[in-house]
């Protein structure tokens, strides 16, 4: 076991430094096990699994949720938030500084991407919020400590993935990250409040006074999009449809949204769609490598050989859990978070089972790491997405995120301290 996991680490450390895109390194590294270490013919697995992988009927959820976020990020949604959410905030600790957190909140439960969630809320939050005097640096890192929701309120397109790569039901993960999300952001909106407590002359004055009839009037900006964030989740969760349904009905109720609102014309039609296409081709392609390397492990029986070495060495599921966070965090420092997914579920499972960790728990708890890992250097993707909207440098960006790096890590002890956070909807959901 100790040849086979060296050689194997090595070979993905070399396929991964050198540029090879991550598919290829995971098809290289299920061809390598196979190949050198079974006598299974290498050619025929790949081809079933691959196979296997391509035709899944979970995973036609994929282009339709990420069509649908293409649509949404080339729509005056961002816009139609900001001024529906900017009078409630007014009045509350931190200000429009909330509007970053809840509007990161609200985009994120019909994109299902963090990096079209930070995009399209930074393209209207960092000019407005900074003309009017907010401290840019907490600016920038509400907006990239928020824009990680995209990946754990659904629909989420990593909780797709994590769905399809271990055999577990897309409807009860997406319902199992609503608390959790909703967790976060209070995590986050408390945080701001006490940081405009501890610097009240950091935070700008209030505007006029708004009445209510007028904040009722622009909060009417609201209203389709959280149709869309009900016709897509609540269709789930009564049973109504299923997570590829739902899909399809966000896609047309986005392009109804879009045409509404008067942003979408054959340009913006076609730049959503390709833009879809490439997305979609790039996460199946790691998947149908992630499917072919984890046959190669079970062929290998490394797996299940590391579950009984770790078994041996008496660890409580806690400090399991721990060890595990490290790993996610090192890696999600150099690969994106889809990658760290395929990349582990394989080797990692059998053990999380024998911990006797539910799947769907332990899903929702590897997002939120994962979501850690877009704030941290050097692979951060949400850092890139602000050095190209700020121009300022990665670190410093890194650094104003840092607060609520730790603010997630609260969140994964609180789940872990109370599980029913995550499991108590997916329960009754099964229930009813």
């Amino acid at each position: 076991m100790l040849i086979l996991t060296t050689t194997l680490f090595v070979t993905l450390l070399v396929l991964l430094g050198s540029g090879v895109w991550v598919a290829f390194s995971l098809l290289g590294l299920g061809w390598i096990a196979l190949s050198q270490f079974t006598t299974i013919p290498t050619g025929d697995v790949m081809a079933s699994d691959i196979w296997g992988a391509s035709y899944s009927w979970e995973l036609t959820a994929l282009p339709m949720f990420i069509w649908m976020g293409e649509i949404l990020f080339r729509s005056r949604l961002a816009d139609d938030m900001f001024t529906g959410l900017s009078p409630w905030m007014q009045r509350i600790p931190g200000r429009l500084l909330h509007t970053n957190v809840v509007g990161c909140g609200l985009f994120a439960a019909v994109s299902g991407s963090s990096a079209a969630t930070c995009a399209t809320m930074g393209k209207m939050t960092i000019p407005e919020l900074t003309r009017r005097g907010y401290d840019e640096q907490l600016v920038i890192g509400t907006l990239a400590g928020s824009a990680t929701l995209g990946l754990l309120i659904p629909p989420s397109i990593i909780l797709i993935v994590y769905g399809v790569a271990t055999d577990q039901s897309i409807a009860r993960l997406f319902i199992a990250g609503i608390f959790p999300g909703l967790l976060l952001i209070s995590l986050f909106a408390g945080y701001l409040m006490l940081w405009a407590w501890r610097y009240p002359d950091k935070v700008p004055a209030a505007d006029a006074r708004v009445g209510w009839g007028e904040r009722l009037r622009r909060s009417r900006r609201l209203i389709p999009m959280l149709g869309l964030i009900i016709g897509v989740i609540g269709s789930i969760y009564a049973g109504l449809a299923s997570p590829t349904e739902a899909a399809a009905v966000g896609v047309v109720l986005s392009l109804l949204l879009a045409k509404v609102q008067g942003s979408m014309d054959r340009r913006v039609f076609r730049d959503a769609l390709l833009g879809a296409v490439r997305t979609s081709c790039m996460i199946a392609f790691i998947l149908a490598g992630a499917s072919f390397l984890t046959a190669a492990m079970g062929f290998t029986g490394l797996p299940s050989d590391l579950a009984a070495w770790i078994g041996t060495l008496g660890l409580s599921p806690v400090m399991l859990l721990a060890a595990l966070t490290v790993l996610f965090i090192l890696l999600g420092c150099f690969l994106d978070g889809i990658s760290v997914v395929v990349l582990t579920t394989s080797i990692l499972l059998p053990m999380v089972e024998a911990a006797g960790i539910d799947l769907i728990w332990f899903g929702i708890y590897l997002v939120i790491v994962v979501e850690m890992s877009q704030i941290t250097p050097p692979i951060g993707f949400n850092l890139f997405v602000l050095q190209g909207m700020t121009g300022r440098n990665i670190l410093s960006i890194a650094w104003a995120a840092m607060p609520f790096f730790f603010l997630m890590m609260l969140g994964v002890v609180l789940i872990g301290v109370f599980p029913e956070i995550v499991t108590y909807l997916p329960t009754a959901m099964g229930n009813n």
